[in-house]
């Protein structure tokens, strides 16, 4: 499987400044947050990665912004915070006032681990999964996934090595974390699945 299996497409309002991350081949980086409304009127707050060279130089908390990329995961061997770290890795990024907002991705890889069948307080069925897709350049990203009702009981049916293929958007989740007696609220990333889908619905891009 290429990258093309792992596609991201937002449109929502910039939250915070960009801010350097990280340099890799005498490339710098920089990240921010983006927020994007959900119908229910809750906004998914969701980290963007983006090469400098991409950045427009004048953007602003404020600015309505349109990408395409991929989200992607990087092992955090820090010992603070959460061990998987997601962010969006921009592959285009332009300014683009008025346009529709949009939070959805397209995903193709294997489970990695049993998938979770549990219930919500309010009684309704979720499956947790984790998908390990594919880099072009031999690497994978391990994906956190979630299902809902029919499609959760369906998901558990899935073993480890097994493929999946979805469509759905990308959400963040707040949750409190007891560290060393004290209370942390942090945040989750994840894919909630709308429709699963077939491999043959990717075509390359």
């Amino acid at each position: 499987m290429g990258d093309c299996y792992n596609h991201v497409e937002l449109c929502g309002g910039v939250l915070t400044a960009p801010e350097p991350s990280h340099t890799n081949h005498g490339e710098s980086f920089y990240r921010f947050l983006l927020s994007v409304p959900r119908l229910s009127g809750l906004n998914d707050e969701l980290p963007v990665l983006v090469r400098e060279s991409l950045l427009p130089a004048d953007l602003s908390p404020g600015d309505t912004v349109t990408l395409l990329g991929q989200l992607r995961s990087f092992n955090n061997r820090s010992g603070i915070g959460r061990r998987l770290v997601l962010s969006v890795f921009a592959r285009s990024l332009v300014k683009s006032p008025g346009a529709e907002i949009k939070n959805h991705i397209r995903l193709c890889g294997a489970v990695c681990k049993p998938p979770v069948l549990r219930s919500t307080p309010l009684g309704r069925e979720i499956c947790d999964l984790l998908l390990a897709v594919n880099r072009r350049c031999g690497r994978s990203d391990y994906l956190p996934v979630i299902c809902w009702g029919l499609l959760a009981r369906q998901a558990a049916e899935l073993t480890t090595g097994d493929s999946f293929c979805a469509e759905g958007r990308v959400q963040s989740r707040v949750y409190l974390k007891v560290v060393d007696g004290e209370t942390q609220q942090r945040t989750a990333y994840e894919v909630s699945v709308m429709h699963m889908a077939n491999r043959e619905d990717f075509p390359p891009e």
